[in-house]
C-alpha cells in the first residue's frame, strides 16, 4: 500500500517524542533544546519550553502541567502555570546513561527509560533500567536488564509496552495498582538478542531497532525503526502488517490529528549531534492511516 507522506514542520535539528495533546502535535527538538507544538498541518509553531539539558520524553500530569525529561542532567522537569520549569524528580542516582523517552499514566506516574551506557561516546552496550517517577517526585526502579528501553505506551487495559531498541523486541509488563511492573514477557520479537555489545557489530545484529512508538485502536503498534529508515505497524507476536518509508531516518511516531488517523513521524538523516545541529534537516512528516490512536501517550 502506498501512502502520501507530507512534511509539516522542517528546518529543525532532531525531533523526538511526538505527542498529540489538546488539538496540537508536541515534540522535542534535541539540539535546539526546545519543546515545540504545532497545529495538525504544522502551522502556528510555538516554543513551549526551553530545556538546556536537552529535552526528550513528554507527558502531562492529571492537572495539565507538562512533564519533560531533561537528558543531560538526568532530571524530570515540570512546567508551572507561569511557564517556569522546576525539578519534578531527580533521576540521576538511578541511571547509568541518559534518561530518554517516557509515558505518563492517568495517575501522573511517569515511566522513564534510560540508555544504560554512553551511546554517544561509543561505549559498549550495558542493559538499562526502567524508572517510575511518582507525582510527589519519588523515583523507583521498576525493571532492570532492559536492552535500551525507548518508546513506550500504556494500553487501555493496563499493559506497558516498551521498545527495546538494541534487543530486537518489544516487551510487555502488567502495571499493578501500585505502579509496579509484573509478568514481563515478549510482545513482539524481531530477532535474537545480539551476542556482541560493541556498537558496530551490535548494529549489524539488529533486525529492527524499535525507537518511538504509538498504539492504534486495533491493538497494533506503530514503531519507528531507528536503523531501518522506516515505520512499521506491528501486531502482537511480531507480524509486520505495514511499512512506511519516509526516505530518511525515522526515530519516533505518534497518532493524532482531529480524527486520530494522522501518523506523525520524526525524521532526520541520523542522530549525530554535530551534523544535526549544523544541517538542520530534522522534519516532522505526516501520513494518513486507517486505524486511530489508542492508549497513552
Amino acid at each position: 500500500m502506498s501512502r502520501e507522506i507530507n512534511t509539516v514542520v522542517d528546518g529543525l535539528s532532531f525531533l523526538e517524542c511526538p505527542r498529540w495533546h489538546e488539538g496540537r502535535i508536541w515534540f522535542a527538538d534535541f539540539y535546539t533544546h526546545r519543546v515545540y507544538s504545532a497545529r495538525e498541518d504544522g502551522g502556528d509553531l510555538r516554543v513551549e519550553a526551553e530545556v538546556e539539558g536537552q529535552p526528550s520524553g513528554l507527558g502531562w500530569l492529571p492537572d495539565g502541567r507538562l512533564l519533560v525529561v531533561s537528558m543531560r542532567d538526568a532530571r524530570l522537569l515540570r512546567r508551572e502555570p507561569d511557564g517556569s520549569l522546576v525539578t519534578h524528580a531527580d533521576l540521576s542516582s538511578h541511571v547509568k546513561g541518559y534518561p530518554n523517552d517516557m509515558v505518563v499514566d492517568a495517575h501522573g506516574r511517569a515511566f522513564v527509560g534510560e540508555f544504560g551506557f554512553d551511546l554517544m561516546g561509543g561505549a559498549p552496550l550495558e542493559t538499562a533500567a526502567l524508572l517510575r517517577a511518582d507525582p510527589d517526585g519519588t523515583v523507583t526502579t521498576v525493571a532492570e536488564d532492559v536492552w535500551f528501553p525507548n518508546g513506550s505506551v500504556l494500553t487501555d487495559d493496563g499493559v506497558l509496552l516498551v521498545c527495546e531498541t538494541f534487543g530486537n523486541r518489544v516487551s510487555a509488563f502488567d502495571v499493578t495498582g501500585d505502579g509496579d511492573l509484573v509478568n514481563r514477557r515478549t510482545w513482539a520479537k524481531f530477532g535474537e538478542l545480539p551476542t556482541d555489545r560493541n556498537l558496530e557489530p551490535l548494529f549489524a545484529q539488529v533486525v529492527v531497532a524499535p525507537d518511538g512508538c504509538c498504539l492504534d485502536a486495533e491493538g497494533a503498534l506503530w514503531v519507528a525503526d531507528a536503523t531501518g529508515n522506516r515505520v512499521l505497524r506491528v501486531r502482537e507476536g511480531g507480524e509486520v502488517s505495514e511499512e512506511i518509508s519516509p526516505g530518511t531516518g525515522a526515530f519516533a511516531c505518534m497518532l493524532g490529528g482531529e480524527d486520530g488517523r494522522t501518523l506523525f513521524v520524526c525524521a532526520a538523516p541520523d542522530f549525530h549531534e554535530d551534523a544535526r545541529t549544523r544541517e538542520r534537516e530534522g522534519t516532522l512528516r505526516a501520513v494518513r492511516v486507517d486505524s486511530p490512536h489508542a492508549g497513552r501517550p
